[in-house]
């Protein structure tokens, strides 16, 4: 997986065809973790994924070359998972997870203890328990190594507020990695 960009010239449906498939080879994994750490489901980041790359389809006419493709993709990516999250089938789905909180299960506690033994695992699920302003810059700037000029690009945030977020993030981190130690 390298980061050369894709040329985009949309004149024709072959080349449409012929882009969004070269966008699939080179960023779908990338747009999979992105979606990921959103919906912190796999099956929904798979189904959301390729929901994107559809409308990555629908709307490649609208890509001006003001950024790059992978920037332009990725801001689809999340204002698809925002959208998703304001959903009332995401709401939905979330009150149902909350109600099986309460049944006790055996292999729920057991799984618990092994990922407690990884710290690494205890990372990345703290990561994923942040609110999702902090963990959208996190995860961009840790795990996909972007810097606050990117981020700020992809999601329209102003830098110094993305300074900010990540500046709490880390405390959040802290915190919480303090509490499991």
């Amino acid at each position: 997986m390298g980061d050369e960009e894709i040329a985009i010239n949309v004149n024709s449906i072959e080349n449409t065809e012929q882009i969004i498939g070269q966008l699939m080879d080179n960023y779908s994994d990338d747009v999979l973790h992105l979606v990921f750490s959103y919906v912190k489901n796999r099956t929904t980041a798979e189904d959301l994924t390729q929901e994107i790359f559809i409308k990555c389809y629908e709307k490649l006419g609208q890509f001006n070359n003001k950024s790059s493709i992978k920037t332009w993709l990725y801001r689809i990516a999340i204002n698809h998972c925002k959208d998703y999250l304001r959903s009332w089938h995401y709401r939905k789905i979330k009150f149902s997870d909350k109600i099986w909180d309460y049944i006790p299960s055996k292999s729920k506690h057991v799984e618990e203890e092994i990922i407690s033994k990884n710290i690494a695992n205890s990372l990345t699920s703290a990561v994923m328990d942040l609110p999702v302003k902090y963990r959208e810059v996190v995860f961009l700037h840790y795990y996909e190594e972007l810097s606050l000029a990117n981020i700020s690009k992809i999601t329209g945030i102003n830098s110094n507020t993305l300074k900010t977020r990540l500046k709490h993030a880390r405390e959040l981190l802290k915190n919480k990695m303090k509490k499991e130690v």
